[in-house]
């Protein structure tokens, strides 16, 4: 596979896939582009020609070949996840600028099949970038299986790995603040509960408010789009006394936003939404999402480089790096309905 093959498959020029695999001026090419580029080079197993690289940067010597693996930890559909794919393809480009490139990848899922097993113990992977928390059996296997990995997300691991991070809990504290100050008192929880940070972080902003915290307001669901209406459906439908929801990301949201408008609803005049990560449709739905802006291409970025640095010898402990966010208000949350 040479840079014309994905150039031609992808429908660009040579030059934007020079551009986005090296990490140049990439906004001159879409999201959807620099998605289907990465794709691309994914599915062909795409290999840099480093040595050509090398001359071209005035280097005599040749350069060697290294890799990576990701582990798309969350969910079976992780790597089509708007979130989980852009966290990827960050990583994926910022390894590419230190002659190291994602050999594979695969879901925490795969860790039972036996050729998984065998892609990890290649001696060409040198480390893996695991993106979304990943369950003690997870741990337990790589531990076993692999010397290098860093991982990133929103909620901490109980492992000696290094981390990258943006915290989950303060975040979520800031997501249902927002809601408190605009007035809203029945706030609904969207999103998944167990072990997770930000579902801690609704329970205790409400607590420390003195407002209602009962399991009546939430919707315990996997964080997609579908389970996202579903949820919303169920709260609707028994509460009748909320205002809000608070999703746990904005693919949840999407869905409940579906939810809401099916039942003959406004947003945010009858239900206010306001969920987490930023991912790029946030902006373009109508009404365009409030949400908590993750620094999602810093996150891969900085994983790639820390797990490179690891790899080269650069640090021996653990680290662990919290990466900022920021409250983005757009449309879709206002002061609670009159009754």
């Amino acid at each position: 596979m040479t840079l014309k093959e994905i150039a031609q498959r992808a429908g660009v020029s040579i030059s934007t896939v020079s551009r986005v695999i090296n990490n140049q001026n990439t906004k001159t090419a879409s999201k959807e582009v620099q998605e289907r580029i990465w794709q691309i080079v994914r599915e062909t197993g795409y290999t840099p020609n480093l040595s050509a690289k090398s001359l071209q940067k005035g280097y005599s010597s040749p350069i060697n070949t290294h890799s990576l693996a990701c582990l798309f930890a969350r969910t079976p559909d992780a790597p089509n996840d708007p979130f989980f794919s852009s966290l990827a393809r960050s990583v994926e480009s910022a390894a590419y600028q230190q002659n190291y490139f994602v050999k594979s990848s695969f879901t925490s899922f795969d860790l039972s099949d036996l050729n998984s097993g065998r892609i990890l113990m290649d001696p060409s992977i040198n480390g893996v970038a695991v993106l979304g928390r990943i369950d003690k059996d997870g741990l337990k296997f790589l531990k076993q299986r692999c010397r290098y990995v860093a991982y990133t997300g929103l909620n901490e691991i109980n492992a000696k790995y290094d981390q990258i991070l943006c915290d989950g809990y303060k975040a979520s504290v800031t997501a249902v603040e927002h809601l408190i100050q605009l007035g809203h008192v029945h706030i609904g929880y969207i999103g998944e509960t167990e072990n997770e940070t930000r579902y801690q972080g609704y329970k205790d902003t409400l607590a420390s408010n003195r407002l209602p915290v009962t399991s009546a307001y939430v919707a315990s669901v996997p964080q997609t789009s579908s389970d996202g209406l579903k949820g919303a459906l169920k709260l609707l439908e028994q509460q009748p006394m909320i205002t809000a929801f608070f999703c746990s990301n904005d693919i949840t949201a999407i869905g409940a936003m579906r939810a809401i408008r099916d039942k003959g609803l406004k947003i945010p005049r009858d239900i206010s939404v306001i969920s987490i990560d930023d991912i790029d449709t946030a902006q373009y739905l109508s009404p365009m999402l409030t949400t908590i802006h993750v620094p999602i291409e810093d996150m891969g970025q900085m994983t790639a480089k820390i797990l490179i640095d690891r790899i080269t010898g650069g640090h021996t402990l653990p680290m662990k790096v919290f990466l900022p966010f920021y409250l983005a208000q757009r449309e879709s949350c206002a002061p609670p309905r009159q009754s």
